[in-house]
């Protein structure tokens, strides 16, 4: 029986966009069915592959996106967004073979229905993309959403102060107002699917505390104290304001987290 680990390695390996999603959900199928051993025993690569397109570039190298009024500009948020979401399926998957040895079985369940949920949420706004005469690929992408991983790769827990609780985190905090800038300029169904996708990140950031914390409580640890211990040490950046703070509490993520750190400037 191959498993889990192998088959989330193949998650990574797939580097067509398409071929990525479809192995994400054969994976999940095939875990929930029992058809995949909880055994690590292939290392996790230090990169996923990647698809040609879209070209990677610094942060510094963006081209601007527009204003979400024109379609343009709705066009280059989907792409970012959807890139996003391409780099989290990875993500969800290097978390499960690269740590989910050192964790109970159920662990393996909540990042396989996050994994399964980014693949999703792709192949979502990759449709959109395509209805509005793009697709994902047509435009330049941010180039550094991996480091975090690299950064973290040694860590367990902090992979999961970094990776869930301060970038999905983060989007829990800019969706609702990029909503109302689709429904503005009369995009509803763009504005759908990031409202779905929203509901379902307030999950993935709850996986994140609550293995986080089950962590700290192994090692007996304050978890607030040493989360922003390591997000100082990890994370290069800053916790910018505003808050979502209804969505970060839904996930149980409370303000004792992140308010001390909100005016931090980078380490």
């Amino acid at each position: 029986m191959e498993s889990i680990a192998s088959a989330a390695r193949s998650v990574l390996l797939s580097a067509a966009p398409n071929e990525k999603v479809m192995r994400a959900r054969q994976v999940a199928r095939a875990w929930r069915g029992g058809l995949l051993a909880h055994r690590f025993d292939v290392p996790m690569p230090d990169e996923p592959a990647r698809p040609e397109a879209p070209a990677l570039l610094p942060p510094n190298r963006m081209p601007r996106r527009g204003k979400i009024g024109s379609e343009r500009g709705r066009v280059a948020m989907l792409h970012a967004l959807a890139h996003i979401e391409f780099v989290a399926i990875d993500l969800a998957f290097d978390l499960i073979g690269r740590f989910g040895g050192e964790f109970p079985r159920d662990f393996v369940d909540d990042w396989i229905r996050v994994g399964a949920e980014e693949a999703m949420h792709f192949a979502l706004l990759d449709r959109r993309l395509k209805s509005l005469g793009s697709g994902y690929g047509a435009l330049p992408a941010h180039g550094g959403l991996w480091e975090s991983a690299q950064d973290t790769a040694h860590d367990r827990v902090a992979r999961l102060a970094v990776v869930p609780m301060v970038l999905e985190a983060r989007g829990l905090d800019v969706t609702p107002a990029t909503v109302d800038r689709f429904r503005a300029a009369g995009d509803k169904r763009s504005a759908e699917i990031l409202e779905r996708i929203a509901r379902d990140e307030i999950r993935h950031v709850h996986f994140g505390v609550k293995w986080f914390e089950s962590c700290c409580a192994e090692q007996d640890l304050l978890p607030e104290a040493h989360w922003q211990l390591l997000v100082k040490r990890y994370f290069n950046g800053r916790l910018k304001p505003p808050f979502n703070a209804s969505a970060r509490r839904q996930a149980g993520l409370s303000r004792e987290y992140y308010l001390p750190l909100a005016s931090v400037e980078p380490c």
